[in-house]
């Protein structure tokens, strides 16, 4: 199966085949508050997962989620100016699960429950430089892609090196 890697230390994400080479890389955005596991932290978790669930699956580009639901909105310059402090959530969402008890699974460092995903981001935010809230953000066009070539259970795997 294929696997992803996520550098913090380069915010690039890098799909690779299942013997290890690279068949794609993209640039991301991280936490501007760094990595971490700790619920409420805002902060990336680091370590294994896995992509969880595959959420937007042929939602128009821009498209905005809320809660992992589609709010019928698509993201726009006037709708980031009438909600300047959202959180903008766009396209698709591969929601993560840690899979390393007592690390980023599970209690107070679960990163299924903090709501961990890779996801999209208007087309106005830099990318390739940390800047979200833990969550992993791409272009659209990117994660479109990423998107279909993944799957749920597919790797992933976090580092800050």
């Amino acid at each position: 199966m294929m696997h992803i890697n996520i550098s913090i230390k380069d915010q690039t994400l890098t799909l690779l085949s299942p013997d290890g080479k690279q068949l794609a890389q993209f640039p991301v955005s991280t936490a501007v508050n760094g990595v971490g596991c700790e619920k409420d932290s805002g902060c990336t978790p680091l370590g294994q997962h896995v992509i969880r669930a595959k959420i937007g699956e042929g939602a128009p580009v821009d498209t905005v989620f809320i809660a992992r639901r589609q709010t019928g909105e698509i993201c726009t310059p006037a709708l980031m100016e009438e909600y300047p402090n959202r959180d903008w959530i766009l396209t698709r969402i591969l929601w993560l699960s840690g899979q390393e008890v007592g690390f980023n699974r599970l209690g107070n460092v679960d990163t299924m429950q903090r709501y961990i995903y890779i996801h999209g981001t208007p087309d106005n935010v830099d990318i390739n430089v940390i800047g979200s809230h833990g969550c992993v953000r791409m272009h659209n066009g990117d994660l479109i892609i990423l998107f279909d070539l993944v799957s749920v259970g597919t790797a992933v795997q976090i580092n800050d090196n």
